[in-house]
């Protein structure tokens, strides 16, 4: 489980422990939604870029290849070859963003798939099953993903629905952790905060699910078109209510700007597809900001995207030559590139982690904060 190692104000220095080794936090976790980093990276390529979570997409892997043949392939781990932690969503976000036609009810959501049109009911139960199937070493609970802005009435309504959801799964996990034939009897659960931005409505479902005695919080619906700001001060309202004793995860966050201002408010688990879906436009992220590769004044730059960096690109690569990938549409351009800020990432959960080793997070996040979001 989770323990406090240091503290910084709010900014928390820690280990979470799991069945599937210990995460050091504050960590980001490598966004893999169809069991692989989009950009032609593996799991063993995870490890040599630093990454210590994985995190898969249950919605996704349920419609391809399906829960039940990773089951048969012995879980998650076994099937993609990686043996740390591994972290699912519980898929109520893609029901809610990808789907059509999707019909809420008490029980859960009827939704067509976004591949090939076919009728599909996912509800608290079914998420769970999944992924039990899936064997992952952290699921999210079901919950529903709420537009911001949306009415304070619907908004009520729907953060009741989200926890009543919250202890079907509670109860859901129970029973498949103490079957017999269960693939990780030790699955964790982590409940989820909502309540857009109204942060009377955060606060109350925030008190009333730590009640519960899960394994973990999230905070779940930012970052979904609202101002970096009213995000901010929603998380510095809702923390004070989470269990200290728990991990904290801001889900789908973000820039590094936004990760080092979450970590000074408490946060410990961050998750974001930008590192490797902005990688793949040749948007690469560096100590003194954001470069854009394919800009014409790196055709001749025989330097590596960024002096020192120990990254598999820049020990072997130039712009110069990434930069000709991407023009000529070959895959080994984005490969490249997505290994680059996936490392970036990586190393700069290293880096708070040190600072707040050091009690200097607040001069590191100072320093870095002004610098890591402009643009080269």
């Amino acid at each position: 489980m989770y323990q406090l190692l240091k503290q910084e104000g709010r900014a928390r220095r820690g280990e979470f422990t799991t069945v599937h080794g210990t995460v050091q936090t504050p960590a980001f976790m490598n966004v893999a939604t169809s069991a692989a980093i989009k950009g032609g990276i593996s799991s063993f390529d995870l490890k040599e870029l630093r990454c210590q979570v994985e995190l898969c997409n249950t919605y996704h892997l349920h419609i391809r290849p399906g829960d039940r043949v990773i089951r048969q392939l012995g879980g998650l781990h076994r099937f993609t070859g990686w043996d740390k932690p591994i972290l699912t969503d519980s898929g109520g976000f893609q029901v809610f963003s990808l789907a059509s036609l999707r019909r809420i009810r008490e029980e859960g959501v009827t939704f067509n798939s976004h591949v090939d049109g076919k009728r599909i009911f996912m509800g608290p139960e079914e998420s769970m099953r999944i992924q039990s199937n899936l064997a992952s070493t952290i699921a999210m609970a079901f919950d529903e993903c709420i537009e911001n802005p949306s009415p304070r009435e619907y908004v009520e309504q729907s953060v009741a629905r989200t926890t009543r959801w919250l202890r079907r799964c509670k109860a859901e996990m129970d029973r498949l952790n103490r079957l017999p034939d269960t693939i990780n009897p030790h699955q964790l659960l982590f409940g989820i905060n909502q309540g857009g931005t109204y942060e009377d409505i955060r606060v109350e479902h925030m008190k009333e699910i730590a009640q519960l005695g899960l394994d973990g919080y999230a905070i779940g619906g930012l970052a979904v078109g609202e101002p970096a700001e009213v995000m901010y001060h929603i998380i510095e309202e809702v923390e004070p209510h989470m269990p200290g004793d728990r991990p904290r995860y801001l889900m789908g966050v973000g820039t590094p700007v936004n990760i080092l201002e979450g970590v000074a408010r408490g946060i410990d688990l961050f998750d974001c597809v930008m590192p490797s879906r902005n990688a793949r436009h040749g948007h690469l992220f560096t100590w003194q900001g954001i470069l854009n590769l394919q800009n014409n004044k790196y055709l001749l730059d025989d330097r590596p995207i960024e002096e020192g960096c120990g990254c598999p690109a820049c020990r072997h690569h130039s712009r110069a030559y990434i930069r000709h990938l991407f023009r000529a549409k070959e895959a080994l351009g984005m490969r490249l590139a997505v290994m680059h800020n996936l490392w970036f990432y990586n190393t700069l959960l290293e880096r708070v982690r040190e600072a707040l080793d050091q009690g200097r997070y607040t001069g590191f996040y100072r320093e870095m904060a002004p610098v890591l979001g402009r643009r080269i």
